[in-house]
This record gives C-alpha cells, sequence and structure tokens, in this order.
C-alpha cells in the first residue's frame, strides 16, 4: 500500500511540473554558427535538461573508462588476494596433517600470490622444514629475522634449528638475540634453560630454573665444576645442606674438601651422610686414598660402625675383609648382610668368591656353584640408571647423556636381564 502510494505522489508530482513548465510564457531563440533557432520557453528548458543528462552520461562513460585499469587491478589484487588465503589455509591444513609435497608447493603458491608475508614466510619455512629441507626453511627463517615485524619468529625458528643439529654456541648467540628482542618470554626462558644445560652452565641453569626444573642436580653440578675451590666447598655444603638426602651432593662436598687438604673434614662429611643413608658410593670415596687392603677394612669399619645394622655396612666389611684375605670375617659379615634383608646378586656373588677362597681356588666347589646359582634368582643390584630412558650408568651425571634429560638419574633397582632358556 506504501508502496502504490508512492508511486502515485511522484506521478503527481511529475505532472504538475510538466504543467508548470507547459504554462512558462514566452519564446527561447539561439543563433549559432548562422543558424537561429527559435522555441517556445517550456521546449528550451526540456531541452536543456535533455543535453545536461546527455552530458552527464558521456561524463560518467568517460569516468568508467579512464578507470578501467585501476579496477581491473582492484580486481585482479582481490582475486590474488582471495587465492592467497585459500593456499595458507590449505598450507596449514597440510602442515598439520604432515604431508609435505602439499604444503611446500601451497606455501609457494600463497607467496606467489600475497608476496612474502610474515605470515607467507613462517608456514613456507615450517614446510621446508617438515619435509626435511633445513637449509630452506633456515633461508626463510633469515628472511623472519631480517624483518622488523616478526624478527622474534625467524630468531625463534633459527634457534630451534640449532638446537636440533646440537650447534650449542650458535644457539646461545640467537638466544641472546630474541632475549634483547622479547625480554622475559616464557618460551625463551625455558628453551634458556635447556640450552644451559647443554653447555653446562649450570649458574645460569639455576638462575632460569622453573618450578619443575631439578635444582638438586644443577646445584651440584655447578660445585663439581666450579674452579675456584673455596667457592666450590662454600657450593657443595649449600647443596649438601639444602639436598641432604641427595648422594651426590655429598660426595662432591667431600671431594672438594679433599682436593683442599681438609680430609678429616671431608671422612666427617662422609660419616654423617652413611649414617643417614649408607650408599656404596660414599663408602668407595672412603677408601679411595688408600690401596693396602687391611687399612682399606679398617676404614670402611670406622664408616660402617656410623650405621652398624645396615646392610649395605655388613655388605662393605665383607667386601674388604675378603680383600684383605680374612674370610672368616668376610663370611660372618656377609651372613649377616643376608639375615639384615640384603638378597641381590651381587651378595651372592660375593659368598660365591668366599667359597671359592676357603677351597683355594677350586673353582667346581659345591658351595660356590650353589652361590651362583641362587644369584640368578636373587634381587638385581642397584646401580644409577635414568628414571625417563632406562639407561644405566657407571656413576651419577647432571643429565642423561643418551636421551638429554637433566636431573633424571637417580639410584636404584635395574630391569632383571631375562635370561636365556637352554635347550
Amino acid at each position: 500500500m506504501r508502496r502504490i502510494l508512492g508511486a502515485l505522489i511522484v506521478a503527481a508530482l511529475v505532472i504538475a511540473a510538466a504543467w508548470w513548465i507547459a504554462g512558462i510564457p514566452g519564446n527561447f531563440a539561439a543563433t549559432v554558427a548562422g543558424y537561429t533557432v527559435e522555441t517556445s520557453a517550456p521546449v528550451a528548458l526540456v531541452g536543456l535538461v535533455v543535453v545536461v543528462l546527455v552530458l552527464h552520461v558521456l561524463l560518467r562513460l568517460i569516468s568508467g573508462v579512464l578507470r578501467l585499469p585501476r579496477r581491473y587491478s582492484n580486481w585482479r589484487a582481490r582475486r590474488r588476494r582471495i587465492g592467497g588465503d585459500r593456499a595458507v589455509t590449505r598450507t596449514l591444513v597440510a602442515l598439520a596433517a604432515g604431508e609435505q609435497g602439499t604444503a611446500r608447493s601451497e606455501a609457494a603458491k600463497a607467496r606467489r600470490l600475497l608476496g612474502d608475508t610474515a605470515q607467507t614466510l613462517l608456514h613456507a619455512a615450517e614446510a621446508a622444514r617438515l619435509s626435511g629441507h633445513d637449509e630452506e626453511a633456515a633461508a626463510f627463517f633469515r628472511l623472519l629475522a631480517d624483518r622488523e615485524d616478526a624478527a622474534f619468529i625467524g630468531l625463534r625458528g633459527l634457534f630451534r634449528q640449532a638446537m636440533a643439529r646440537k650447534d650449542w654456541n650458535e644457539a646461545a648467540r640467537l638466544a641472546k638475540q630474541a632475549e634483547e628482542l622479547h625480554p622475559g618470554a616464557g618460551w625463551l626462558r625455558t628453551e634458556r634453560s635447556e640450552l644451559a644445560v647443554r653447555l653446562g652452565n649450570w649458574q645460569q641453569a639455576i638462575a632460569l630454573a622453573g618450578p619443575d626444573t631439578p635444582t638438586a642436580a644443577f646445584a651440584v653440578a655447578a660445585a663439581q665444576d666450579e674452579p675456584n675451590i673455596d667457592r666450590a666447598i662454600r657450593m657443595a655444603r649449600r647443596a649438601t645442606k639444602d639436598y641432604p638426602d641427595f648422594v651426590p651432593a655429598v660426595l662432591v662436598h667431600a671431594t672438594k674438601l679433599r682436593q683442599s687438604g681438609r680430609e678429616s673434614r671431608a671422612q666427617a662429611v662422609l660419616r654423617a651422610a652413611w649414617k643417614a643413608n649408607p650408599h656404596p658410593d660414599i663408602a668407595a670415596l672412603v677408601i679411595a686414598p688408600v690401596s693396602d687392603p687391611t687399612q682399606r677394612l679398617k676404614d670402611g669399619t670406622r664408616l660402617a660402625q656410623a650405621n652398624p645394622g645396615h646392610p649395605e655396612s655388613l655388605f662393605l666389611i665383607a667386601s674388604l675383609a675378603l680383600a684383605a684375605g680374612k674370610i672368616d670375617e668376610a663370611r660372618s659379615h656377609a651372613e649377616a648382610a643376608r639375615n639384615a634383608g640384603m638378597n641381590q646378586q651381587r651378595l651372592w656373588k660375593l659368598m660365591s668368591d668366599i667359597d671359592l677362597a676357603e677351597q683355594g681356588g677350586t673353582a667346581l666347589a659345591n658351595p660356590r656353584l650353589e652361590a651362583l646359582r641362587l644369584a640368578t634368582s636373587a634381587d638385581a643390584d642397584p646401580g644409577w640408571r635414568c628414571e625417563v630412558c632406562g639407561t644405566g650408568q657407571s656413576h651419577w651425571m647432571p643429565a642423561c647423556p643418551v636421551c638429554d634429560t637433566p636431573g633424571r638419574i637417580s639410584w636404584g633397582i635395574a630391569s632383571r636381564p631375562k635370561l636365556l632358556a637352554s635347550n
């Protein structure tokens, strides 16, 4: 209804305007190039309106023709942007799906359509890295690093590559540059901590430590590597105080004291540690300076008196007594260790050696064979091993040399090897 009413109003206005124009009195005359045109005023007014309209249309046509190149350029740019956006999306999908060839081709297409933007360069770098073209990926990351708006992204990519190929010095240089761009970045802090472990920069590893960082291992390693003996002793003493049950801390503390000539103090630290937590490495460090078997037995017995009833103390005396040729004492302490609850392979092997010594070196003595038989079914011997990869180590280290995990080498029972069934 409104449309009909509007149409009627417009029609009425047009009729009124035409009626008004038709009623304008007067004539119009114009002479051009010797030609004279005469007409009534209404016709002249209508003609003027028509001329204006024609001129307007001609001007619009000319303007449209002049704007055709720019419109075509804008159309092409819009088409390229749409195609580039689609290529970027397909690149992301290919990267997520692990489709190496598709990711590289779509990333190249996105660069061709959109140019070298931060987004297209990053996708091209990741596609190259996924397909194993590390040099190509590095080139893209360097282009990103040269851009003011994406330098951190490029440095991060180059840093990851340096860490992957274990170029620790290059990684440290890149980490320093990234830190200058984004101080305190959470990702960078974690990576710098890992890099400090790789470089053995334990003080920096402690400074960058997070809530789950094995600071005990870092503190011990820092004291172990400190060249200044007095500073090393202070660091080791602090580590022993902070982590009293951590055997490596005790060992480093005692070793540094011994290196400084404070042997009695070192022995006191080791005896206190043995009283709290007997450990074979503590005993080995106590008797290390002595080569005489009898004196080693005396030193080991003095250490064992700090915790006389512990199976480790009894086993220590038994081992040293056998080495000193005191077979009866060795047997009595070995049996005492067994009665105290020790049922490990090393104990039964010691019993076998005691039996062999009693038999004067007869290898086929029945007691020795029995001890060896019992050793096969006994508990496995404890040792240092990585909690992550399970690899056994001959001694404690701040980081696993196999899987590079820091602070996860601990003392415990290794998995018992499977015995091959005999036919």
